[in-house]
């Protein structure tokens, strides 16, 4: 199995005022392609600092992270910004997208940065990513004509579009009731079983029973790191619950 993601002895210090903040002490794990690995700790365990180092939008202070076989570490600003948006598909809590642009709109953006793709191509590849999602009767509704749902499963398929080599879902389903994080968990488990490598990071142990693999984090460190080995099949989990009125 290939390594894409490989952490060695990463360590994150901020300093805040006089003090030096260790949010980081000595993570070192990998992920290889393929695998639903769900990241947990509670507020305060380093998940978002090492959230923003797996994404690129922070660097650690050392130690080695590589993101399918590149070192990010000694990288520049621009270069990692480009690895960031052809490697890695964001699903963040709040969606992220932009108010007033339709789905296919959305949906492209990733792709605007990528001299490879002419206008046409990148609407098709759109298209092709809202109706994997679902969403193929909503490609010309905007943000605020969607439910919460509606608006996550845009927000895959944006991570979706650039075929990056990992997902990087942040809290995906909390702002979505029961019902609905459970179309979205039935959603990132067919594409794992596509053979999607995905890291799912959450405070809520519920979902660790949908993914394959568990990292525990705690104060900075690794408290546990463990294969699932009776992985729960979230379409019938959804299938027992009751249907919502709103929808």
């Amino acid at each position: 199995m290939k390594d894409i993601i490989k952490l060695e002895n990463i360590r994150r210090n901020f300093i805040v005022g006089e003090e030096v903040v260790h949010a980081l002490r000595g993570i070192s794990f990998t992920i290889g392609e393929g695998e639903f690995v769900t990241i947990m700790g509670s507020s305060g365990s380093g998940k978002s600092t090492l959230l923003n180092i797996l994404g690129c939008l922070d660097t650690p202070t050392s130690g080695e992270y590589f993101l399918d076989g590149v070192a990010v570490r000694s990288m520049g600003k621009n270069s990692r910004a480009t690895l960031r948006n052809r490697k890695i598909g964001f699903v963040f809590q709040n969606y992220n997208l932009l108010p007033k642009t339709t789905a296919i709109e959305n949906v492209e953006l990733p792709l605007m940065y990528n001299p490879a793709y002419s206008a046409a191509a990148r609407r098709e590849k759109a298209v092709a990513a809202l109706i994997a999602v679902g969403l193929g009767e909503r490609l010309n509704h905007k943000s605020n004509q969607m439910s919460g749902g509606q608006m996550q499963r845009v927000a895959i398929a944006r991570a979706l579009v650039n075929d990056p080599a990992v997902i990087l879902a942040d809290e995906a389903t909390g702002n979505l009731d029961t019902r609905t994080s459970f179309e979205i968990l039935v959603l990132f488990q067919r594409l794992h079983a596509e053979g999607r490598t995905i890291i799912f990071v959450t405070h809520n142990p519920e979902i660790a029973q949908y993914s394959s693999r568990n990292i525990t984090l705690r104060d900075g460190h690794v408290t546990s790191d463990t294969k699932n080995e009776n992985i729960l099949n979230a379409a019938e989990t959804l299938a027992k619950l009751p249907a919502n009125d709103d929808n």
